[in-house]
């Protein structure tokens, strides 16, 4: 397995936790970023365009999810993106589908983080 780069960009610092307790196991040889907003994010990628995989929250103060995909689309427009949200009401799983990204339900639990890395891996 190649290394791979994932950032998780969530407002919620046990949910980055949470996050990475499920990731860390999974794929001891990836390599994971962190970002608290999606001012941060931005920043981040503007220093790292080797990124693989983002996992990020939809509500968030700012730039939410949905817009920050939208941002990151220019600069990463074949890497794959998962937002994670409590609130999938279908016009948000739409627009996520639309940028091309996957939904996730939170919750962040095993089976969630389990069907996000099939998605990364798949």
């Amino acid at each position: 397995m190649t290394n791979k780069t994932i950032l998780v960009v969530d407002d919620s610092k046990v949910s980055r936790m949470m996050i990475k307790s499920q990731i860390a196991p999974a794929q001891p040889d990836w390599e994971i970023l962190e970002a608290a907003s999606g001012e941060e994010a931005l920043e981040i990628v503007a220093d790292n365009k080797s990124i693989d995989y983002f996992s990020i929250d939809l509500n968030m103060p700012g730039i939410d999810g949905l817009e920050l995909i939208e941002k990151l689309q220019d600069d990463f427009p074949t890497k794959k993106m998962a937002l994670l949200t409590a609130n999938i009401q279908e016009d948000i799983f739409k627009r996520a589908m639309g940028l091309g990204a996957a939904c996730f339900n939170k919750p962040i639990t095993a089976k969630v983080m389990t069907e996000q890395m099939e998605y990364f891996n798949g």
